[in-house]
């Protein structure tokens, strides 16, 4: 394992004693943050050979749990259209041309796709060699494992027999009675408690934890932005996240609040959840259709399903994830 610097003297009373005040501003140091990793870490859990990570919290039992959640027996993508034109917040637009088009004399209709799937609009996962910390992967894999083919180990293939758990929306925009959350605004571990308390249900092991931000209905609303940050979780959730035991982390936008106000590291939850836990990410989902079933059918926990392309080696791949009430 990667050789943390421990200054336990400092930090003994309290893991996050640093979020008594407010997390939104401020600062983390990079101390801090490798003893949250040390702490927090899934290394060895499930034997040194492992590359599931927390997906290992899906078990045939928590699958049969989650299929008895379809009551309704309807079903919502949480996938963004895939986004073709550039902008502020989209550096790589999705490609699409038609390569065959009909005629009377040719049935055929051909198109071809292409695209640079991680970053902020095109709805993905996120496998757990996509981020590495200090020059290792989960599990104490090297970066040495990744090359011009891929990745050796960790890759999305992990997956390719897809998700089926629980999923709870956590919907904190609603809880505030707000359309969204304004960019740089961090979610907390008392925002999600006070959220399943709201809804009366609590986040178990195996569950897929999605976090609406409204950052959609936001774009939509006043157009794409980047400069200005995004909503998000705090890494001071991390912790809760792995008390809960939870498999699957997502969001609307980008995971992390942004700025993250951690010391050297940009996209902290990114690196904890996937470097530290194990825990694959669904990144820029929309949940805006999800969030307006779930008012209707006043259920916010759902039966979640999704599966990867199966991309040899990949860091992860775009993604259609399905909602089932």
């Amino acid at each position: 394992m990667v050789k943390f610097k421990v200054i336990a003297s400092l930090f003994s009373l309290s893991l996050f004693v640093f979020v008594s005040t407010s997390v939104e501003s401020q600062q983390i140091t990079s101390e801090q943050v490798d003893l949250m990793f040390t702490q927090l870490s899934n290394w060895g859990r499930w034997g040194s050979d492992d590359q599931l990570g927390t997906l290992n919290l899906i078990t045939t039992e928590k699958r049969l749990e989650a299929s008895r959640l379809v009551e309704h027996g309807v079903s919502v993508s949480m996938a963004q259209d895939l986004i073709t034109e550039s902008a502020v917040d989209n550096s790589n637009p999705f490609e699409h041309s038609m390569e065959v088009r009909p005629t009377t004399s040719n049935p055929w209709a051909v198109d071809r796709v292409g695209v640079r799937f991680h970053g902020l609009v095109h709805s993905h996962i996120d496998s757990l060699c996509h981020h590495h910390y200090q020059g290792k992967y989960y599990n104490d894999r090297s970066i040495a494992d990744v090359t011009d083919a891929g990745c050796d180990a960790g890759s999305v293939m992990t997956m390719i027999d897809g998700i089926f758990t629980r999923a709870i929306l956590m919907d904190i925009p609603r809880l505030k009675g707000q359309e969204w959350l304004e960019p740089g605004y961090a979610v907390t571990v008392a925002d999600l408690e006070s959220w399943e308390a709201e809804t009366g249900l609590r986040v178990k092991s195996g569950d897929a934890v999605l976090l609406r931000t409204g950052r959609w209905a936001r774009r939509e609303a006043l157009g794409p932005w980047a400069s200005e940050g995004f909503a998000g979780w705090h890494v001071s959730t991390v912790e809760w996240l792995k008390e809960r035991d939870a498999a699957i982390i997502g969001s609307d936008a980008a995971l992390d609040v942004s700025p993250s106000g951690v010391e050297g590291v940009g996209s902290p939850v990114h690196m904890m959840v996937l470097v530290a836990l194990g825990m694959p990410i669904l990144d820029a989902m929309n949940l805006e259709a999800v969030a307006e079933k779930a008012v209707e059918l006043s259920k916010w926990e759902f039966l979640l399903t999704a599966a990867p392309l199966r991309v040899q080696n990949g860091t992860g791949s775009p993604l259609n994830a399905i909602a089932t009430f």
